[in-house]
């Protein structure tokens, strides 16, 4: 269910993550697919809820308390049910994440340079100057003026954009294969976004890194992704080439995404499009496709394909797989 990678770095395959509440079990994420190459770009969008941060957080295995189950694989190491220490090693030094908000990530009391250089130094080791030095050199690396000065300050005294500049400084500081980036561009104004969208791709040409670009902001996957997968109630609904995501997209989900984005070419006082209802709760999905009480699709079929089995990803063109058991079906 996913495109063949070169050099593959991750391998994730039928990932499943629980919670237990006072309410029930939160069926957070069900059933997820998906590698990543070097060099290569995955995007993972969705609306807010939908399991993209809970899937990220359980390849960095990160969640407590939570029930994972499945196959997440780097390089051939089964990283669910390795021991602590043997993740802890990959955590931070190959595999490295860009969290959503970094003022939050960042710790407020210690300085930029001294939180670099002291991820540095739990996987490299060396002394405090060279660890030092080497903060202020990945501040250089990400842009930021002054990075010998900038590096004894503290996280706010950094602006939004810096702050987050400051963040992609802590992943790559220990050079690693494979970067997470959590809604990376989040609250910050368009032409920031577009600095740290640019910042990222260069970084990922000169080393060859693979991403994982989470986010529900079409237009930044448009810009970054080689493959997108889309999430729906923690279930994938549609995988594919971005290319072939954005010009045939096969699930209502998808297209009802597409169709809320802004047009150029809109009428004057056209209003924006909008998919109606609300995201399902994951303590009580609905039977079938979670996505079928909003699916203009289903309105007019009412097909009991829609509200039998849950439906999982095949295939509908080359590369391209849909969860959507209509399509092929109605016209």
């Amino acid at each position: 269910m996913t495109l063949p990678q070169v050099n593959t770095l991750l391998q994730v395959k039928d990932l499943a993550v629980e919670f237990n509440t006072a309410e029930g079990v939160v069926q957070a994420v069900r059933g997820v697919d998906f590698s990543v190459g070097r060099g290569r770009t995955l995007g993972i969008v969705g609306e807010s809820g939908s399991g993209k941060s809970v899937t990220s957080l359980a390849v960095m295995g990160l969640h407590r308390g939570a029930r994972v189950t499945g196959s997440v694989r780097f390089e051939g190491t089964e990283l669910l049910g390795a021991p602590e220490e043997t993740v802890r090693r990959l955590r931070g030094r190959r595999i490295a994440m860009v969290f959503q908000d970094a003022l939050t990530a960042l710790h407020p009391y210690f300085t930029i340079g001294d939180q670099i250089a002291e991820a540095y130094r739990e996987h490299h080791g060396g002394s405090r100057k060279a660890a030092r030095a080497r903060a202020v050199e990945v501040l250089g690396d990400v842009g930021i003026p002054e990075p010998a000065r900038r590096a004894t300050e503290h996280p706010h005294q950094f602006s939004g954009g810096m702050r987050q500049r400051a963040m992609i400084a802590l992943a790559l500081s220990c050079e690693p294969d494979l970067i997470i980036a959590d809604e990376p561009t989040t609250a910050l104004d368009v032409t920031v976004q577009a600095q740290v969208l640019e910042l990222l791709m260069k970084l990922q040409q000169d080393r060859g890194l693979g991403i994982i670009m989470i986010t529900h902001d079409l237009g930044v996957i448009a810009r970054v992704a080689d493959e997108v997968l889309v999430m729906y109630g923690g279930s994938a609904a549609e995988q594919a080439p971005a290319d072939a995501l954005f010009t045939a997209p096969r699930h209502p989900y998808t297209r009802g995404l597409l169709d809320s984005l802004p047009r150029l070419d809109a009428e004057e006082g056209e209003a924006l499009r909008s998919i109606p209802g609300s995201p399902p709760s994951l303590l009580d999905p609905p039977a079938g496709c979670a996505f079928h009480p909003r699916c203009p699709v289903y309105a007019a079929e009412k097909s009991e394909l829609c509200t039998g089995e849950r439906p999982l990803l095949r295939q509908v063109a080359e590369a391209h797989h849909n969860a959507c058991r209509l399509d092929g079906v109605t016209g």
